[in-house]
C-alpha cells in the first residue's frame, strides 16, 4: 500500500511542477512581448491645450 501512495503523490508533485513552469515561462513569455503584452513600453500621451486669449 505505501507504494501505491508514494507513486500517487510522486505524480501529483510532478504535474503541479510542470504546471508551475508552464506559467513561468508563459509569464515571462508574456511581459517580453511575444504575446502582444509587456508592461515596458513607453507610452507618450500628447495633450495640446488651446492658447488663452
Amino acid at each position: 500500500m505505501a507504494e501505491g501512495e508514494g507513486s500517487s503523490n510522486t505524480g501529483v508533485v510532478a504535474i503541479v511542477v510542470i504546471f508551475l513552469i508552464v506559467v513561468v515561462v508563459g509569464v515571462l513569455a508574456w511581459r517580453g512581448g511575444i504575446f502582444g503584452g509587456g508592461g515596458s513600453k513607453d507610452i507618450n500621451i500628447k495633450v495640446d491645450t488651446p492658447a488663452a486669449k
